[in-house]
């Protein structure tokens, strides 16, 4: 048996896999976060710890397993900043001062102005990272803890990203995945090695000075055995057996990445683009060589399929962002009180609502009418590595009952659709020319949602056959890490499997995609002009004489 563990933005879960990835018990906690203005979003890491330790637990004694059949164990998180200090303990990133709040979490969007400074500068690492670095990303956030929080900044003994954080945590290791380090510290994995001068560049030279301590100074592939496997305090918490084998990390995207995309025996993973629907939405298209494509993360060597280069995009507002304009909506409340009457949740109704008017899955498309919703409330990470974009609605009307709020939830679900395709032109330009999407996520699981987004994109979809993929791909690191396969590359193969394929709609159907489309880029356009033209003015009045 082995065990995956994921650590998400609202909450850790773990799952209990054979050795041919059948799922066998798995188990949710909520984890805490403080939201304050200014896109400012906080965890803790003690309290992150505790979930991921009762959710361990809680599959082993669902499965009424002994702790010694657990053979491995794999992590993959958010892409969230840890912070300790020198004796490993919490230290506050908050402007609060709350020693718990020592999680930036990925989401938060405070480090800016430090990411426009980085990308002014326009150092030679930003090619790998898409041109353009994010405010998601932890350099940006390094700086801004050392220019807000100076002395924390002195005091911190390590800075990890979540996932590093949970194996150091589980181990005693300070052992660093090249996942994590290359795609959000850029570190130059194709060269095995930190580029110093980037460091200095941007106001950081503390990492070279140090030698790289604090943020990482062995750095291994996903899989990697890590050190002598679990420590006997963290068995003791996690209900297992002391020595039992940990793989290095992943982020939790990619491990979705790693659970789908294998699949299909008849595709190479170049063939077949990850694509993790969640709270944000991330896409993962693989390539035997280094294609930059502007605008989309990366090309980052080995930092999911090994050997290979990998294409990151996504959208920092999916899951999220449906959530969001459902409940703005005057018919919310109604809606959310028939879900109640029914148990389901507000978005598990309207779906239903949706498939009782739209038998067929593709016709659901008519029921949004005239809306168009681009998702870029929290920016958009790809094709513009535009941090500032904002989202855009149209076909608004006085009308408050059910049918607009349906038309509201199903323009959402099919602008993150059309954030997809846009993603997927941009890296076809550039030589990224996957043939299939294969899908995970919770917001992705339903069979219609899986149909409007393929129809939206225009591409296939590939479902495979676990429920939890994203905890699947977790556990193959276990089961490489206790050598129970012989690689990364050979679980995906083995403990994965396709049940389902999902082709686009033609003819009419296109038609109306293809017309939404255009409406959809030219939103985004005309937000962009608005913004420059806004900065512009601002920037003629501030030179004004007074």
């Amino acid at each position: 048996m082995f065990i995956g563990v994921d650590v998400g933005t609202g909450s850790a879960r773990a799952g209990l896999f054979d050795k041919e990835g059948h799922i066998l018990a798995s188990h949710k906690q909520n984890i805490r976060m403080w939201r304050e203005a200014g896109d400012i979003a906080e965890q803790s890491s003690d309290d992150i710890w505790q979930a991921v330790c009762a959710c361990v637990r809680a599959v082993v004694t669902q499965a009424d397993i002994a702790p010694s059949e657990v053979k491995g164990i794999g992590f993959d998180a958010a892409c969230s900043l840890v912070v300790l200090d020198g004796d490993m303990q919490p230290l506050s990133v908050s402007l609060s001062g709350a020693a718990e709040r020592n999680v930036i979490v990925w989401m938060d969007h405070r480090a800016t102005e430090q990411a426009e400074r980085i990308n002014a500068q326009g150092h030679g690492v930003l090619d790998y990272v898409g041109g353009r670095i994010s405010p998601e990303m932890q350099t940006p956030k390094l700086l801004w803890i050392k220019e807000n929080l100076p002395q924390a900044f002195l005091k911190a003994g390590h800075f990890f990203d979540l996932s590093d954080y949970l194996t150091w945590a589980s181990t005693g290791g300070f052992t660093r995945s090249t996942c994590t380090v290359t795609c959000k510290w850029t570190y130059l994995a194709h060269e095995n090695r930190w580029d110093d001068s980037y460091f200095r560049d941007i106001g950081l030279p503390e990492m070279p000075d140090e030698g790289y301590r604090r943020i990482g100074q062995e750095v291994v592939p996903p899989g990697t055995a890590l050190a002598n496997g679990l420590s006997d305090l963290a068995a003791e918490q996690m209900g297992l057996v002391p020595g039992t084998p940990v793989g290095a990390g992943l982020i939790d995207a990619h491990a979705g990445g790693i659970g789908t995309v294998g699949a299909d025996p008849n595709l190479g993973p170049e063939d077949t683009m990850a694509y993790v629907f969640g709270t944000s939405a991330c896409t993962m298209a693989s390539s035997p060589v280094a294609n930059k494509v502007p605008g989309v993360w990366g090309p980052y060597f080995s930092a999911m399929v090994p050997g290979m280069w990998l294409s990151e995009g996504g959208q920092s507002a999916a899951g999220e962002a449906i959530a969001h304009v459902v409940n703005a909506h005057p018919a919310s409340a109604r809606a959310s009180d028939a879900a109640q009457k029914v148990g389901q949740s507000l978005q598990a109704f309207l779906l239903s609502e949706v498939e009782r008017q739209s038998p067929r899955a593709s016709d659901a498309v008519r029921l949004a009418g005239a809306r168009v919703l681009v998702p870029d409330l929290l920016g958009n990470r790809a094709p513009y590595a535009d941090p500032g974009a904002t989202g855009t609605m149209s076909g608004l009307t006085l009308t408050q009952d059910h049918d607009d709020l349906v038309a509201t939830y199903i323009a959402a679900i099919v602008g993150v659709g059309y954030g997809l395709r846009q993603i997927m032109e941009a890296q076809g330009v550039h030589g990224v020319r996957p043939k299939v999407i294969a899908i995970s996520g919770g917001a992705g699981e339903s069979t219609t949602v899986q149909q409007i987004l393929s129809d939206a994109s225009g591409y296939p979809i590939l479902v495979t056959e676990s429920p939890e993929p994203v905890l699947l791909g977790a556990a193959m690191l276990g089961a490489v890490a206790s050598k129970s396969q012989p690689s990364l590359v050979s679980a995906m193969s083995s403990m994965s499997r396709v049940v389902r394929r999902v082709d686009p709609a033609k003819n009419d159907i296109a038609d109306i995609h293809a017309a939404r489309y255009s409406t959809f880029t030219n939103f985004q356009r005309l937000d962009r002009t608005l913004r420059n033209d806004l900065k512009r003015l601002e920037r003629e009045t501030q030179d004004e004489p007074r």
